[in-house]
């Protein structure tokens, strides 16, 4: 009996980075390339910056529609369901409600909003004291989620903010 296995390209990748890259203490940068998800027109680039005990997350977008739209880092590095359900829940190691990315009390994943303009471009900087680039609460192999909805900071635990439109698993960059 002659078994094949089809596997696409982001699984792959997504597997090649589980199983061959791990943070150490040593990971300074980290990238997310997002592909559109839930037959949106949505992609971008996340990257991760170590600066001290803070990661810089700086986020460019397109194809969104104008307006907010919650952004979140989700606990499985899997982007292989159209849908892009396989990225599970946020990412949240410490068991925290579901909050603002200034919050003292908020998932790790919780980052908020990117805003879209008239153009469906997004732009995001922001430094965060809770996200690491390594240890055991590391964001590296998990993914980033941004949805069609404004997320609205308090709803448990999703912040309300609808379907997924775009997926991207985190790795470590040069």
């Amino acid at each position: 009996m002659k078994i094949s296995l089809l596997i696409s390209l982001p699984v792959l990748a997504a597997m090649a980075l589980a199983t061959s890259a791990t943070a150490s203490d040593q990971t300074q940068n980290a990238i997310a390339v997002l592909s559109p998800a839930s037959g949106s027109d949505v992609h971008g680039t996340v990257t991760f910056t170590k600066l001290g005990d803070e990661v810089k997350v700086v986020a460019d977008v397109t194809g969104l529609t104008p307006g907010k739209h919650g952004f979140h880092i989700h606990e499985f590095g899997d982007c292989s369901d159209p849908k892009a359900t396989s990225a599970g829940g946020h990412f949240n190691p410490g068991h925290h409600d579901h909050g603002a990315p200034d919050a003292t009390d908020r998932h790790a994943g919780d980052l908020g909003n990117i805003e879209a303009d008239a153009n469906g471009k997004a732009h995001l900087e922001l430094t965060d004291k809770i996200l690491k680039l390594s240890g055991e609460h590391s964001i590296i192999g998990h993914a980033v989620i941004v949805h069609e909805k404004a997320d609205d900071l308090k709803t448990q635990p999703t912040g309300d903010a609808g379907g997924r439109l775009a997926c991207g698993v985190i790795g470590i960059a040069k």
